[in-house]
């Protein structure tokens, strides 16, 4: 285990900058923290900063709140608890508003008891404000408390902004695309990610819980420095592996059986996001393995159109003709073959879609540019990140070979756009058919 890669403070500081000089003259900008939220009576579940709030600030304590003025000279102000030691004893260090000021290299830090009374003043008189507007009802309500403050003094010359414009496109055309200390952090996530993969083929036989090879993913992530998943980790044996999201990993793993893991570590808050399919007993048939390299090749097809300039429906257009033709030839489909392309046939099979954008959040912030036909054409950029998931699913009632009814295959790599094309930052998760096959003959990790 090594020392992981950390987004340095210097570079929060900048991109608050950066949204900054974007922002109206005259205006404001509220991005709150997320909060704690309860579990059980007195016990919260692991807290998670908003996303957001995090990529501007780099500060993990909840309840906080970033205000960026935009006036004669720019100003970034954090709100955030106090130094409470009665408090810290039971619940942990706080980082306190004087540290945070010298820390983290915000202009100005107030504790949140300010909060109520100095709020309304920096609000005063700006033309704009800017905020996620519904993201946050409890927010939502101080705010405009603090309009109807404003609103209310004309007497003692007191203004509200005359025009309220939602934060968000701002930020997240910003976080679409990766800084190089970002992309390293992403290179990290899919490297422990994978080896957790690789584990978790190791521990697959005949008779294992869906459940123990989900442990065996999370404590790989632990153990390497991601402590928490990027999302609830999918383990689904035999028919399982047709519903998309099932996460109730509960059941036997049986001979004979193909099992999907969707799982990804979350590492200094950013998500992979992969997915492997193999044979429980670490031999796969031909017709699975017919089925598995169709789906791999469509993959291939797909990655083999990124690059900067290209967009999703170019990706999903190569997988879909590469599955339906496979499906034809396979037998499953019937009819005229162009007419089958043209249809996307493969869609009563191939049910979700190609990929999705990632980075702070598995399914990450960003345009997409979908027309009325729902295809995807923002162009691809150097910096961004995206996942490229083909699958095919057949579900017990299928009209296939009874061998595939109630079998589901996915294959799920993480891809960085670069200058001259994309890099698969997902290096180590075996996925070819005589890379699974060795990796199940390797003895299991002590």
């Amino acid at each position: 285990m090594t020392k992981h890669t950390r987004i340095d403070v210097a570079e929060f500081a900048t991109r608050r900058e950066t949204l900054l000089a974007q922002m109206p003259e005259n205006s404001v900008a509220l991005i709150p923290a997320a909060k704690e939220l309860t579990r059980s009576r007195d016990t919260e579940y692991l807290f998670c900063q908003d996303k957001d709030f995090y990529y501007l600030s780099g500060f993990h304590e909840p309840d906080a709140l970033l205000v960026l003025v935009k006036n004669f000279g720019d100003e970034s102000i954090l709100f955030c608890r106090d130094k409470d030691p009665h408090q810290e004893v039971w619940h942990g260090r706080r980082v306190g508003p004087d540290a945070a000021q010298a820390e983290f290299g915000f202009d100005l830090t107030y504790t949140l008891d300010e909060l109520e009374q100095v709020l309304p003043m920096y609000i005063n008189g700006k033309d704009t404000l800017m905020f996620a507007q519904g993201a946050n009802k409890e927010f939502d309500e101080l705010v405009f408390a603090c309009l109807n403050i404003l609103r209310g003094g004309a007497k003692q010359g007191l203004t509200a902004p005359s025009t309220i414009v939602d934060i968000r496109d701002l930020i997240h055309e910003m976080r679409l695309i990766k800084s190089p200390a970002e992309i390293a952090i992403m290179r990290e996530a899919n490297v422990i990610s994978g080896n957790a993969h690789k584990r978790a083929m190791r521990a697959s036989k005949q008779g294992v819980f869906e459940y123990q090879l989900e442990a065996e993913i999370l404590h790989e992530f632990a153990f390497n420095g991601a402590r928490s998943a990027a999302y609830g980790t999918i383990v689904g044996g035999g028919e399982n592996a047709t519903i998309l999201h099932y996460t109730d990993n509960e059941e036997v793993l049986m001979d004979g059986e193909l099992v999907l893991i969707d799982a990804g570590a979350e590492l200094a808050g950013y998500a992979a996001d992969i997915t492997r399919t193999f044979p429980v007993n670490g031999k796969f048939t031909k017709l699975q393995a017919k089925v598995y390299n169709l789906v791999l090749d469509a993959q291939i097809a797909a990655f083999n159109t990124i690059k900067p300039g290209s967009n999703f429906a170019i990706a999903n257009q190569a997988a879909n003709e590469v599955l339906t033709k496979g499906l034809y030839e396979l037998g499953i489909l019937s009819g005229d073959l162009d007419e089958l392309i043209a249809d996307k046939a493969c869609k009563q099979y191939f049910i979700h879609g190609l990929g999705h954008w990632l980075g702070l959040d598995v399914h990450d912030v960003g345009d997409y540019q979908v027309d009325h036909d729902r295809n995807q054409l923002r162009a691809f950029e150097p910096g961004m990140v995206l996942t490229i998931e083909p699958g095919l699913y057949f579900d017990s009632e299928a009209d296939v070979d009874e061998e595939l009814q109630g079998v589901g295959i996915r294959i799920e790599d993480n891809i960085l756009v670069t200058e001259s094309g994309f890099e698969n930052l997902t290096i180590n998760a075996p996925k070819s058919i005589k890379e699974i096959e060795n990796a199940m003959r390797s003895p299991k990790k002590k």
